[in-house]
């Protein structure tokens, strides 16, 4: 009994609060939650969630490690901000949410079939090019990220949508082909470049 008790307090007694507080932006404010729920009864989508975020809070508490940053939860924030703005102890609810889920991608451990993570590599990807979202290939992507079939069918759904825009002139069809990138490419390569030098220097130290 002795033993399974210490192993009780040894569990709780974790890092993984301490790993938060150092690697995710607004970690140190998790500490600070008193489970009162207004985050989660402020969220549009808060009955979605797996784990709503008082609830993540206290499982990083309770050092529930794997569980916390295996969660789809966090990808669900719609960054709204709700949640900041109607928490009693104004915690920066929103920011933990998504260091958290950017933590759980640097770690290489975050779902990888999320649909809010898949969109969010596209369009890093899409940006980082030309420092300006090429709205056509961007488009093209997310449609055929499950493949050529299911973007067809995606592409003949959203049919009826494509023609009312165009009807209605919502829609430039020679504008998606007009895509220019901003001013000093170059020079935001550089700086993408050694914001990921920076970034592989403080994973060697971590």
């Amino acid at each position: 009994m002795r033993n399974a008790n210490q192993a009780m307090v040894q569990k709780y007694h974790n890092d993984f609060l301490k790993e938060v507080e150092a690697n995710v932006e607004g970690g140190d404010w998790v500490k600070m939650c008193m489970q009162c729920g207004v985050c989660s009864g402020s969220c549009p989508l808060g009955s979605a969630w797996e784990h709503p975020p008082q609830e993540i809070f206290m499982m990083i508490r309770a050092g529930k490690r794997d569980e916390v940053l295996r969660s789809d939860s966090m990808w669900m924030c719609t960054s709204c901000y709700n949640c900041i703005v109607r928490c009693p102890r104004e915690l920066p609810i929103t920011h933990i949410m998504h260091g958290l889920a950017n933590y759980a991608h640097r770690l290489g451990i975050a779902p990888k079939q999320n649909p809010t993570r898949r969109f969010a590599q596209i369009f890093w990807k899409n940006i980082v090019k030309t420092g300006r979202v090429n709205e056509l290939e961007l488009s093209i992507r997310l449609y055929f990220m499950d493949g050529i079939v299911s973007g067809i069918k995606k592409g003949l759904q959203m049919l009826p949508v494509g023609l009312g825009m165009l009807k209605t002139k919502r829609l430039d069809p020679m504008g998606l082909f007009a895509h220019h990138g901003i001013k000093g490419k170059a020079d935001l390569q550089k700086m993408i470049k050694k914001a990921r030098e920076i970034e592989d220097k403080r994973k060697q130290l971590a």
